[in-house]
Parts: C-alpha cells; sequence; structure tokens
C-alpha cells in the first residue's frame, strides 16, 4: 500500500485502538516507500505504545513514523554552506 492512501486502509478498524492492536491486525502490510518498503508493524513499533482514536490518528503516526526510506536524497540540502566565520544573510525588518 502507499503511504498517502494508509488512512482508508484502517478505516473499517474498531476504535479507540492500542497499537498492540493495530501491529496485531496490521503489522505485516508493507508500505511502498520511495526507497524500500516497511512494515506497519515496524512503524507502530518505532511510535511506541499508543491508543489511537480514529484512522486519521494512525495515518499520522505513520507518517510521523516513518524512516530515511521514504525521503529522496539524504542529507542533501540545495543551499550552500556558509564559509567559516559567516553567520547567515543579515535579518530584514520590514
Amino acid at each position: 500500500m502507499r503511504l498517502i492512501r494508509s488512512e482508508q486502509a484502517f478505516t473499517d478498524h474498531s476504535y479507540p485502538s492500542t497499537t498492540a492492536e493495530l501491529v496485531a491486525a496490521y503489522g505485516d502490510n508493507e508500505i511502498t516507500l520511495p526507497n524500500g518498503t516497511e512494515t506497519v508493524g515496524e512503524i507502530l513499533d518505532r511510535m511506541g505504545e499508543e491508543t489511537y482514536e480514529d484512522s486519521e490518528a494512525v495515518s499520522q503516526a505513520l507518517l510521523t513514523g516513518v524512516s530515511h526510506k521514504a525521503i529522496g536524497r539524504r542529507f542533501y540540502s540545495d543551499r550552500d554552506q556558509y564559509s567559516p566565520g559567516e553567520h547567515g544573510p543579515e535579518q530584514v525588518s520590514f
């Protein structure tokens, strides 16, 4: 399943529900990420024991808990580093 559509997968579940209950029911489901896959169980376990009130809360936990496999180029920045002794641009007040 795609991460962006994960909320739909949990709508029929009975809430409130704990992390352990969700992992038992959906833990083996794989979520496809740009740089691999992770299971629902791996992601929710990373978030710790919680009680979820609805499918939206589960979806938000999954979005928050994914690993670096969910991002593009790791440690990439399109901004140049400041030179030694520089502290960045001057602040402008409008």
